[in-house]
């Protein structure tokens, strides 16, 4: 052992394994995000940042198994794999988030393609969306929406052919700011559009926050399996 600092090599397992704890449950949380947003109907090519940190956490578990293993063993072989696949990601996260802000003009336009592509849906008439027009009216009752941009109206001919579409359901309705009236009847004022909207910009801050705390992480696994590399090598 002369020449290797056990403090540092088994700081580099208490790193590693938390690094492991951390992919377990980044890859958890991202997984919860791509269900829970595709239950919505949110259009898949919406969800990069969550597909992203699906495949960021399940690399995440394997480097860390991978840095212990590296630490433990004072393997130079598993601590430059990774420390160069550690750095990789990295890179890869920087160039995510630069292409996050270029395309972010595109991304706006493929979610208005698809709340067009919805609304499109609601109206139908011919039976073919029926499954899709069930599945909404639970997500309206859920969330307490109507529609998806223009609330009621989006329903079309169908809003008169079932009464319950958007109905307000609230103890008080008619002091409730939850609700509105449209054609006679009490329905919910907030379109479902904001509403997943406003769901899709919190977990992008909470994606957000998780990269950057990530990075952080990330860097001191570098320093740590570089240095603990170079200490290997001159013992």
């Amino acid at each position: 052992m002369a020449g290797v600092s056990k403090c540092l090599k088994y700081s580099m397992f208490v790193f590693n394994f938390l690094f492991w704890v951390c992919g377990c449950i980044i890859l958890g949380f991202s997984i919860w995000i791509r269900v829970s947003s595709a239950q919505q109907g949110v259009d898949s090519s919406l969800l990069g940042g969550a597909n992203l940190l699906i495949a960021v956490g399940a690399i995440i578990m394997i480097l860390g198994f991978l840095g212990c293993c590296g630490a433990v063993k004072e393997s130079r072989c598993m601590l430059m794999l990774f420390f160069i696949a550690l750095l990789l990601i990295l890179i890869l996260q920087v160039t995510a988030g630069v292409l996050g802000a270029v395309y972010k003009p595109q991304v706006e336009a493929s979610f208005n393609l698809t709340l067009s592509e919805g609304v499109s849906a609601l109206q139908s008439t011919t039976g073919e969306y029926t499954e899709y027009q069930e599945e909404f009216q639970k997500l309206e009752k859920m969330y307490q929406c109507c529609g998806l941009r223009d609330g009621p109206k989006d329903w079309g001919q169908n809003f008169d052919k079932q009464k319950d579409i958007c109905r307000c359901e609230v103890e008080k309705p008619s002091s409730s700011d939850l609700c509105t009236t449209y054609r006679g009847s009490l329905v919910y004022k907030k379109s479902c559009g904001e509403v997943i909207m406003q769901q899709i910009k919190d977990n992008l801050v909470i994606v957000m926050g998780i990269a950057f705390g990530l990075a952080v992480v990330e860097i001191l696994g570098l320093v740590f399996s570089m240095t603990l590399y170079c200490q290997i090598g001159r013992k």
